[in-house]
């Protein structure tokens, strides 16, 4: 059997070989596309440019450009083609330091739990549950925390909610450098950024082990380390601090931050995908203030007026003598 190819008699196998060849091409095409937006996602997460990305790792700011824009190295490719053919997660092919031998059946069974079983799991590996099917979770508020950009005024507006209220102010990252005896850029420069997110968990523990009340101010970068966050969420009343990339900018330069997000030429742009990359994290947060245009008083005022609500419903949670803010 023949088919006709723009005029060309073709044969059938022939031209459904092509069909096939094609249809991997565009297979191909699509998961490096998804690879690079992971990349991109990740490193927005992480709040590095590329120009830092490729420092750190060892790789081509050009290169990276490259992944982020779905045109990676055709090696990738046929890594996947390997566990593809192996019937195996491409995670499975990569060394790793991970000496369970359960974790590929662990792995499983959480991709095919429901957000019940999920939740129930969490509580008992975090030790906030107990084994068996009646466990409930009972977890003790520890506060109200801010989460948000680097200029969302976490610390400035935290620090005013806390004197308002009676409460002690805790800026997460200085509780790091305090117990650790470094400043964050020297952590990261020694340890990396794997090391920081470990004394940042550490700290967060030691924090929550005082059990006091307190407004807590948190990095920005918090919600891409899983752990962490989740024990912010459910530990703490979480408020997002938002506001336009512009005014981020405007607020981290006016400080005379001068680390590299200030400084990259490409600025705004990395901004702009670090937000993308963080807003679907920011938002699991309790509630929204939108800081954009508000003055430090109006924003203050706000902020009061949100959690006044919580305070009085979940008074004998808080141990609050007196609820009334």
């Amino acid at each position: 059997m023949l088919s006709i190819l723009c005029g060309i008699m073709i044969p059938r196998d022939i031209m459904s070989a092509l069909l096939e060849m094609t249809e991997s091409a565009e297979s191909d095409a699509g998961f490096l596309l998804e690879l690079g937006q992971r990349v991109r996602t990740l490193r927005g997460l992480r709040g590095m440019s590329r120009k830092v990305l490729a420092k750190v790792s060892g790789i081509s700011e050009r290169y990276i450009a490259q992944l982020e824009s779905g045109k990676g190295n055709v090696s990738i490719i046929l890594l996947r083609r390997v566990s593809d053919a192996l019937a195996t997660p491409l995670e499975d092919l990569l060394p790793n330091s991970d000496p369970s031998i359960d974790w590929p059946v662990i792995r499983d069974l959480v991709r095919r739990a429901t957000p019940v079983q999920i939740a129930h799991a969490k509580d008992v590996l975090s030790g906030m549950g107990r084994l068996g099917a009646g466990a409930r979770r009972v977890q003790a508020l520890h506060g109200i925390a801010l989460i948000g950009l680097r200029g969302a005024g976490k610390s400035t507006l935290g620090r005013m909610l806390a004197d308002k209220i009676g409460w002690s102010f805790v800026e997460l990252n200085k509780e790091i450098e305090q117990q650790n005896g470094l400043s964050v850029a020297e952590i990261i420069a020694l340890y990396g950024q794997e090391g920081f997110r470990r004394m940042e968990q550490a700290a967060l523990t030691q924090l929550l082990a005082r059990k006091e009340l307190m407004v807590l101010a948190t990095g920005g970068g918090i919600v891409s380390e899983a752990i962490s966050f989740d024990q912010i969420l459910s530990s703490f009343y979480t408020i997002w601090l938002k506001a336009d990339p512009e005014e981020h900018m405007a607020r981290v330069r006016g400080q005379g931050d001068l680390r590299p997000m200030a400084d990259d030429r490409a600025a705004m742009q990395e901004l702009r995908t670090i937000l993308q990359s963080r807003e679907p994290l920011y938002a699991r947060a309790s509630g929204v203030l939108d800081t954009a245009g508000l003055s430090v008083d109006e924003a203050a005022a706000k902020l009061t007026a949100m959690v006044s609500p919580v305070l009085c419903r979940d008074a004998c949670a808080f141990g609050l003598k007196n609820a009334a803010v």
